[in-house]
């Protein structure tokens, strides 16, 4: 298919392009095959440059024969144009609503995408199972990397290479796997130096209503535990849903094919829920005539901090177990393919100090989201506007950033990172130039030979002068364990994600700005200091040297 063929009116001149804390500005309204771009004949006007993966929805209206195109964004800006002219109006839109919606990946602007600065690392190679295998195997040797699942047949959404008990071997990881929701059988999440207790993650056991058991899968998930200690089973679904999914063949442990074991559910929503949620959201957020009772009343109904809560709560439970029960935990749902994600993630934020740094992050988003399998491509086809509803979209990757920008809130000097990095990833999860968050699992990305024909996006990320963006200028290195509060007084809403395109930010990035210039402004008078030190240091030992004997 030819991009072409979609562009009824490649170019309209005299469009009006109305956006958020911009003049309205009139120019030429160009299509290609990836972008829309509005060029002013002003010099010193910026240019509008939108990918159309990054459009969510489109409205059109008509006074005489002035058309109106009101463009929604899944990053929730909203864009109008006015378009002299019905006929290229319906053009435009139609033309817009179908390069929005591609049906094949291949079309899509990463694999058109080419570079204009010099790649200095691969991002495609920088977080390796095998490099974060040797991070373990220097504490312990009781784990080892698999490559039972090489040909993506035991377990399609799970990577080539997984660390599993050192004890079992592959033919038994094999029954195990069949005895898990999609072949997605315990595998090492997480290990904590300090004790020697894991987190380990799977999808929920094929139980089923006559109670199968499965000796292999008894077997892997006590490999996990210290002799004569008991572990932890963390269900981010409700007991009633759990005990449901049994008569779909699904289920969960039973204690007594599992002493060891003691099992909790904590009640993680999914799917539609969250989806609906963040419409009410950001329909709350863009309403700009509301009293305080309306406002307040709309954040309460949308129900997206109770979901943060529930995700934060979790995962300091899972974390709880860890350092101070010194017990290790196995977390699942139903597939282990989003609320899982999440609680393991955010575990390991608040344990492990390494997640709390650039590259710690960007590791744990590739082993915990996109080696582990979270569909992105399911997830985030459509954002907050879209009206036509598939069941699989859901705002799940979202959610944990939130909760991380929770964490880092309360937390502002124990994290490398700021929020510009957060709203950077969930930018590029909607849309991007980069191959990275293209495809649902690994098997799929190796189809699509990702590493071959797109960039990636870490290989952007980590280049100085993008660094230097997303680096927080309070950072001081913190070793220590970090409990942050959820209760419901110390959770916010993200303006930097809701309300950043209704409010301008202008007066906060001054404020930035300004304490970043003390800081290093700190800096230089503490370099001065030293000097000063070292050199009345030099003098007192000369005066010393000149009064002995």
């Amino acid at each position: 298919m030819e991009f072409a063929e979609l562009i009824k009116t490649p170019r309209v001149d005299n469009v009006v392009l109305h956006r958020p804390f911009y003049p309205a500005v009139e120019g030429t309204l160009c299509l290609t095959g990836h972008h829309l771009i509005l060029s002013s004949r002003q010099d010193s006007t910026e240019e509008l440059w939108l990918l159309h993966s990054n459009i969510d929805a489109i409205d059109k209206r008509f006074v005489g024969s002035l058309g109106t195109i009101i463009i929604k964004c899944k990053d929730f800006r909203i864009i109008q144009l006015d378009i002299p002219g019905m006929e290229e109006c319906l053009n435009i839109a139609s033309s817009i609503e179908a390069l929005s919606t591609l049906d094949s990946v291949t079309l899509m602007y990463p694999f058109f995408y080419r570079p204009m600065f010099e790649v200095i690392e691969d991002g495609w190679h920088s977080f390796l199972p095998e490099q974060e295998f040797e991070l373990h195997s220097s504490a312990t040797s009781e784990w080892r990397l698999s490559y039972v699942n090489k040909e993506f047949v035991v377990c399609p959404s799970y990577p080539p290479a997984v660390i599993v008990p050192k004890s079992i071997d592959d033919e038994a990881l094999r029954k195990v796997a069949a005895f898990r929701h999609g072949g997605r059988f315990p595998v090492l999440s997480y290990y904590h130096k300090k004790n020697g207790m894991v987190i380990m993650r799977s999808s929920q056991p094929l139980t089923g209503t006559n109670g199968r058991r499965c000796k292999e899968d008894e077997k892997l998930i006590n490999a996990a535990l210290r002799a004569g200690k008991r572990g932890y089973l963390i269900d981010t679904r409700s007991l009633s849903v759990a005990q449901q999914a049994r008569a779909k063949g699904g289920g969960f442990e039973q204690e007594a094919h599992y002493p060891q074991w003691r099992r909790i559910h904590k009640s993680i929503e999914r799917y539609h829920v969250l989806q609906e949620s963040l419409i009410k959201l950001v329909e709350a957020c863009n309403e700009q005539t509301h009293n305080m009772d309306r406002w307040l009343s709309k954040l309460e109904a949308s129900n997206w901090l109770t979901h943060v809560k529930e995700i934060l709560t979790t995962a300091c439970l899972a974390a709880q177990c860890i350092d101070r029960e010194g017990a290790s935990v196995l977390i699942h749902g139903t597939e282990g393919t989003d609320s899982t994600l999440q609680v393991t993630s955010l575990a390991q934020i608040i344990l492990e100090p390494r997640s709390r740094t650039i590259r710690g992050f960007e590791a744990l988003i590739e082993r915990e989201w996109l080696q582990a399998g979270h569909p992105f491509q399911q997830r985030c086809a459509q954002s907050a506007y879209c009206s036509s509803k598939q069941k699989w979209e859901a705002p799940v990757f979202l959610l944990f950033l939130d909760c991380v920008w929770q964490v880092l809130r309360q937390f502002p000097c124990s994290f490398e990172f700021n929020e510009h990095f957060l709203i950077m990833l969930l930018e590029h999860a909607y849309a991007s130039q980069f191959g990275t968050f293209l495809g649902s699992n690994e098997s799929e990305r190796c189809k699509l030979k990702l590493q071959h024909k797109t960039m990636s996006l870490w290989s952007w990320v980590n280049r100085p002068s993008e660094l230097s963006k997303f680096t927080n200028p309070l950072f001081e290195a913190n070793s220590l364990v970090i409990w942050p509060s959820v209760a419901p007084q110390s959770l916010q809403l993200w303006e930097g994600i809701f309300l950043r395109w209704n409010r301008s930010s202008k007066y906060l990035d001054e404020a930035y700005e300004e304490m970043v210039n003390i800081i290093e402004h700190n800096k230089e008078l503490q370099a001065k200091v030293n000097v000063l030190r070292r050199q009345l240091a030099e003098l007192e030992t000369d005066n010393g040297l000149r009064e002995s004997p």
